[in-house]
């Protein structure tokens, strides 16, 4: 408890900031995609961007709440690289909740207890409403219960993945309730990834469960299935493996040519080209280093310092000499070995690659963990941190390249896809993404991505939720619920004490989630943006629970169902539970930082007693 705090209307500066930065998120919400076009002043180049978070990471963000915003966002991206919208949307509508709380004159941490009650509600209802992934193949979808011995999932109050470390922790009392604990943090910890394999018992259907996850992106799912078939044709049991995928954008060509090829396929020099070219057809001799390959390069353990300068009036020569040694050293070990192939996952000295070329050497730098990975268990090649170490032992067999495509680039530059490829040996596949409007290609790539992950993700929870807003409508019917009935929570003594302002918060908490429903709606292009949420709220309250996922699928869909009585939109449980934890998250730390740096004020100035509220 603050106890009694004077707090600023117009000092709530941190919210307002919240809110306003959400806005930016309501154009990308539902399946009809949006762009925004963003221009550089300084390059003059402009680009399309489909995606918050490539709004945020264009925009010149110098307020604390802003890099709050952005660090939150970038954490969510890279993990799931899906729902960063969802995450914004909400950390907006419930900052505004919490400002009309504010306004009403709830305490601070009655404020923070009551929404935290409030996503309780929420993550039980997604453990209720999950639909199994084994269902979908065919089968009618079974649901989740937490009936001890349920099929698939008994998730006995705990959802699946556990992340935003700090939040929701309730402590044991000895009286037997459950006191909340909370912990804000400055950071935002990502979950770790759940190392299991997809669910065992039957390999879902990814044709199935991606038609119903393509929210939109339906050219982009469709990369995803292909993907996931040529996986398939190498390994029966591999339903999709996302980290064997890697994409190659190309533009000039038209949108209907992408497509999905087995192997690697990288953008390589013309010089580098032709070597590739000279190799075609012939099963090479494979490199792999892990790590930069240059003659300053050391790993971590031997880092030097980075930031000093030596000032000198004479021209060191030492440097030149020493990485022309080290570069005749690695080409003469290279050729002993005869090493065709080369590849990097860091960069490689421009001046190494030339001396390369003119020996039929072919050196690919920046590549993937992942594609090292599966190019060594396919190639049995040993990957090493300098090329010095390489020896007889640590080459792999097999490899071949050849040049994809010739293309034109711009400005007289020559894109060239070089195709390298293992045989058949591995699940490696590469996306070709096309498009002849060259600020597109960013766009197309994110929304790839956000697909393929869509599927990761439900092939790693074996479970999905009800979507096109059916989840949020059951939340909310819930809030709503839980509100009238008014929560009381146990004190020190064993007594019950209720919070009176509980149903005031989750009602404001339910009415974030209307919001997002009603801009679903509206995105959609079948009501008015003025009109989407009367519509939601008139239609929600004329049927029962049962029905809501039904109603909101044919409110939200962009096209009409063939079957009303089946669900065919879907959402990831984890990427869906992580996006609502991180948006309260950001509300309570905004707050809370709110709320210190007013606490504390002696005097009011006179005249501006009506802008302060005692809590």
């Amino acid at each position: 408890m603050l106890g009694s705090t004077l707090i600023n209307h117009r000092q709530h500066v941190g919210l307002q900031q919240l809110s306003a930065l959400a806005g930016i998120t309501h154009s990308f919400l539902g399946p009809v995609k949006k762009y925004k076009s963003i221009q550089d002043d300084a390059s003059g180049e402009s680009t399309l961007v489909g995606s918050c978070f490539r709004v945020l990471e264009n925009l010149e963000l110098t307020c604390a709440v802003g890099q709050l915003v952005y660090e939150t966002a970038g954490a969510h991206q890279r993990v799931y690289r899906t729902g960063t919208g969802c995450l914004l949307f909400l950390a907006g509508a419930w900052s505004r909740a919490a400002l009309d709380c504010l306004q009403r004159g709830i305490p601070v941490a009655q404020i923070i207890s009551a929404f935290s009650d409030g996503m309780e509600i929420c993550l039980d209802v997604c453990r209720k409403s999950g639909v199994l992934t084994e269902g979908l193949g065919g089968e009618r979808s079974k649901i989740c219960t937490e009936t001890p011995g349920s099929f698939g999932l008994n998730l006995q109050k705990k959802p699946i993945v556990e992340s935003s470390r700090g939040l929701y922790h309730p402590k044991e009392t000895r009286n037997g309730g459950s006191q909340r604990k909370l912990k804000l943090s400055r950071h935002f910890c990502q979950p770790e990834i759940d190392s299991r394999e997809p669910h065992q018992l039957k390999l879902p259907d990814v044709a199935h469960i991606a038609e119903r996850l393509s929210h939109g992106c339906t050219d982009a799912m469709n990369l995803v299935v292909e993907a996931s078939r040529i996986q398939s044709q190498n390994n029966q049991d591999v339903g999709f493996d996302v980290s064997k995928v890697v994409t190659c954008v190309l533009p000039g060509l038209p949108e209907e040519r992408a497509c999905v090829l087995p192997g690697c396929v990288v953008l390589l020099s013309a010089e580098q080209a032709a070597v590739a070219h000279q190799l075609r057809e012939q099963r090479l001799e494979v490199a792999l280093i892990h790590g930069d390959l240059t003659h300053t390069y050391r790993h971590l353990g031997y880092k030097r310092p980075t930031g000093f300068k030596s000032v000198n009036d004479h021209v060191d020569s030492s440097k030149s000499s020493k990485e022309g040694e080290w570069m005749e050293k690695v080409v003469t070990l290279l050729l002993k070995l005869d090493v065709q192939l080369i590849l990097s996952s860091g960069i490689v000295s421009g001046a190494l690659v030339l001396r390369c070329c003119s020996h039929r050497i072919l050196v690919v730098e920046k590549v993937k963990a992942s594609v090292l990975k599966a190019l060594a268990d396919a190639t049995g090649a040993v990957p090493v941190t300098y090329a010095t170490q390489l020896n007889e032992r640590c080459v792999g067999r097999g490899a071949t390249v050849g040049l994809w495509r010739d293309l034109g680039g711009q400005d007289g530059k020559r894109l060239n896809p070089v195709h390298i490829s293992t045989g058949g040996r591995c699940q490696l596949v590469s996306v070709i993404l096309t498009s002849c409007v060259h600020a597109k290609l960013q766009a197309l790539e994110d929304a790839f991505w956000a697909c393929a992950y869509r599927v990761h993700h439900a092939l790693r929870d074996g479970v999905l939720l009800p979507g096109a807003g059916a989840t949020e409508m059951i939340c909310v019917r819930r809030l709503r619920k839980q509100a009238e009935q008014q929560v009381t929570h146990p004190n020190g003594r064993g007594e019950e004490v209720q919070n009176p302002y509980t149903g005031d918060v989750l009602r404001l908490m339910a009415d974030g989630f209307i919001d997002y429903v009603s801009t679903l709606v509206a995105n959609t292009g079948r009501f008015p943006h003025f009109t989407a949420r009367t519509v939601v709220i008139q239609q929600l309250e004329d049927c029962e629970e049962t029905n809501v996922r039904r109603l909101f699928l044919a409110a939200s869909s962009p096209v009409k169902s063939g079957d009303a009585s089946e669900i065919t939109i879907y959402d990831n449980l984890s990427v869906k539970q992580e996006a609502w934890r991180k948006a309260l998250d950001v509300v309570f730390l905004v707050l809370q930082a709110d709320a210190e740096i007013i606490t504390g004020v002696d005097q009011i100035p006179e005249g501006a007693q009506e802008d302060w509220m005692l809590l």
